[in-house]
């Protein structure tokens, strides 16, 4: 209630609370002065006390509008809009050096091969090449063996450094057995180290690759922290900053006044933050106006709520969008100069919390997979669960122990790990979908060496079931095949890509407000994301063999106007995967039912069939090429793909 009324009141005041902070005394309408002397205060006082709309040319002193985030009604707008694509198509033309610093000259070569393919293709007059062409990668062979979740070999799996999540599977039966069946560590014996794979044997990349994971793991939210979330939750909630910025503008006066609206709503959001959260304080910036003496508050609150949703996709599903918009405009030149303050800071992570507090050797401890491991059900005992638990709260205790300080104590370590083991679950519920769809394909539909029957045939037709590609058994199977790959990369790094798709939104590069027949969207280049993506493309294309169908990444256009909208979409893989995994997991026990034994055998002809079928069908009708009213805006390209499959849910 405090914060609605505080965020409403200050909309209706042009961002401060006038009758709280004047004493109920209305105040004179201030002249807007001129911008050739240090009047930011004064300025942004007339600015937020002005309630009618100021004219261009008062405007011209305080906010200038020929750099605005406005529309594409400006010839600059324009030509800078048709300059970043001109560099962006001579960037496919010059190959994958742009995209791929670090990689080796033959992986460079083989990129510049398949880009230039790709870029053919999309050229060519007759247009089947950009959508169904294959694009061979010389002197590799289609990889057709089977994906486990061990993600470490030569093949798909291996696609990057990074560890995958350390999981115990296990599952509690109904047999209660003793625990002194299964001994645990004693109180003063040290957890088993892990032993290295025979794929790994180099105990410093281990050490490296949580390093490097940690780089991109947030830290998880303290109770304190918790407290602040829920008051910037409120105050996104309550604001309807969108729905008042992000409207067409004409004009140079126009293109002023939004951004004078951009100003008010985001201090209206600021003050109603403070006052919320400290009277006396919000009392104080009510009436002297100087929002930079509180930035630290500020840039906490507004990192807090990013963090959070880093870590938990799933969460302030609309609140995020409002928070993104609030802070790219914030970024604005004009705008920090009139607040005096940046509303950004670099996310918290495990790697910089440590590396302040001189603890960043914490991450090179053998102890920290078994500390950090997450332990699910999975056909095993109880005591074996129990074991499990305690030799994970016994590694948790040691390491804390071990590298506890006057700087850094046991609590921060413990919170450290707990937050790369959040990372772990985050893995297991994105990604290993992705690995089990992988699994399925290959047992039910790979190729054994003679042709599949009706009943095992992915083969699609163009215009036939609402396909837009012509696919035979083994292509589609290869097509399907690649696009689960991707996926499955896209998911493990998915902290890492939110983090860069972050950096790109709240970077000084400018937006330009658009219809892209999906409603109005701020399309802004997204380089650091564009280059992280196709560095996933090319290992999977050099992983995979022969590549089917378009490897255009869309970003920054009408198909994925910016950032958000990347992260957004791919952040949907796991909703739409790990409901048809748990579907065939779960249907062996509703076929134990006789009732819904006698029918599915009946309408199915039974258990394993009732399976393929679901499966045909999503490997099918889920990667045909459909959802758009065009065959560009859909296809084979890397973000069609997954427009197919949100299309078949």
């Amino acid at each position: 209630l405090v914060i609605r009324r505080c965020v409403a009141m200050g909309e209706r005041t042009g961002g401060v609370l006038k009758g709280f902070a004047t004493g109920g005394k209305k105040p004179d309408p201030p002249s807007f002065p001129s911008s050739s002397t240090s009047h930011g205060k004064r300025r942004l006082a007339a600015l937020l006390d002005e309630d009618d709309r100021i004219s261009d040319e008062e405007s011209s002193g305080g906010i200038d509008g020929g750099d605005d985030h406005g529309v594409e009604v400006t010839e600059e707008q324009v030509a800078e809009d048709a300059r970043w694509r001109a560099r962006f198509d001579g960037v496919l033309r010059k190959g994958a050096r742009f995209w791929a610093e670090d990689a080796s000259e033959e992986e460079l070569r083989d990129g510049m091969v398949t880009l230039l393919s790709a870029w053919g293709a999309g050229q060519s007059s007759t247009g089947t090449g950009m959508a169904n062409g294959t694009m061979p990668v010389e002197g590799r062979e289609p990889y057709l063996g089977p994906i486990t979740g061990n993600h470490s070999g030569d093949h798909p799996s291996s696609l990057d450094r990074n560890p995958r999540s350390k999981t115990t599977r296990v599952e509690i039966s109904n047999e209660q057995p003793d625990d002194s069946e299964i001994p645990g560590p004693g109180p003063d014996q040290d957890v088993a180290m892990p032993s290295l794979s025979e794929e790994t044997t180099d105990i410093s990349d281990i050490k490296q690759d949580m390093v490097d994971r940690a780089k991109y793991i947030p830290m998880r939210l303290t109770s304190e922290e918790r407290k602040c979330l829920r008051l910037v939750e409120a105050a996104l909630n309550v604001s309807e900053y969108t729905d008042k910025v992000d409207v067409y503008c004409g004009g140079r006066t126009r293109l002023n006044e939004r951004k004078v609206q951009q100003l008010r709503d985001i201090c209206a959001v600021l003050s109603g933050l403070l006052v919320a959260a400290d009277f006396s304080r919000g009392q104080k910036l009510l009436k002297d106006r100087e929002f930079a003496d509180y930035a630290d508050f500020f840039q906490d609150a507004f990192e807090i709520a990013r963090r959070h949703k880093i870590c938990n996709p799933e969460k302030m599903r609309s609140d995020y969008g409002k928070l993104i918009h609030l802070l790219q405009d914030s970024v604005d030149d004009d705008v920090q100069d009139m607040l005096g303050f940046s509303c950004v800071k670099s996310v918290v992570t495990v790697y910089s919390f440590l590396e302040m507090r001189s603890g960043v050797e914490i991450l090179c401890d053998p102890r920290i997979e078994v500390a950090t491991k997450e332990i699910i059900a999975d056909g095993r005992s109880r005591a074996l669960v129990q074991r499990d638990i305690r030799e994970k709260e016994r590694a948790v205790e040691q390491i804390s122990k071990r590298y506890s300080s006057s700087r850094l104590s046991a609590e921060e370590i413990r919170q450290c790990l707990y937050s790369i083991g959040d990372n772990n679950a985050y893995l297991r519920c994105a990604r290993d979908p992705c690995v089990e769809m992988i699994d399925f394909l290959i047992r039910e539909f790979g190729p054994n060496g003679s042709p599949p029957g009706p009943e095992r045939s992915l083969a699609i037709l163009n215009g036939k079931g609402g396909a837009r590609l012509t696919h035979d058994h083994a292509r589609q199977y290869q097509y399907v095949l690649q696009t689960l790959v991707l996926w499955r990369e896209v998911c493990h790094n998915m902290y890492k890509l939110w983090f860069l798709a972050e950096d790109d939104l709240l970077s000084s590069t400018s937006y330009v407000l658009r219809n892209t027949g999906q409603g109005l969207n701020r399309v802004q280049p997204a380089p650091l994301v564009g280059r992280a993506m196709t560095q996933i493309l090319m290992k999977c294309q050099q992983q995979l063999g022969n590549w089917v169908g378009s490897s255009i990444v869309h970003l920054g256009d009408h198909n994925v106007p910016n950032a958000l909208t990347f992260i957004d979409k791919y952040a949907q893989i796991q909703r739409i995967l790990l409901p048809i995994c748990t579907t065939i997991r779960r249907l062996g026990d509703v076929h134990k039912d006789a009732h819904a034994r006698k029918y599915i055998d009946e309408r199915f002809g039974g258990l394993d069939d009732a399976r393929r079928m679901i499966l045909r069908d999503f490997f099918r009708h889920g990667f045909d090429g459909s959802g758009a009213d065009n065959f560009f805006d859909a296809g084979s390209c890397i973000d069609g793909r997954l427009t197919s499959a949100w299309n078949w849910c």
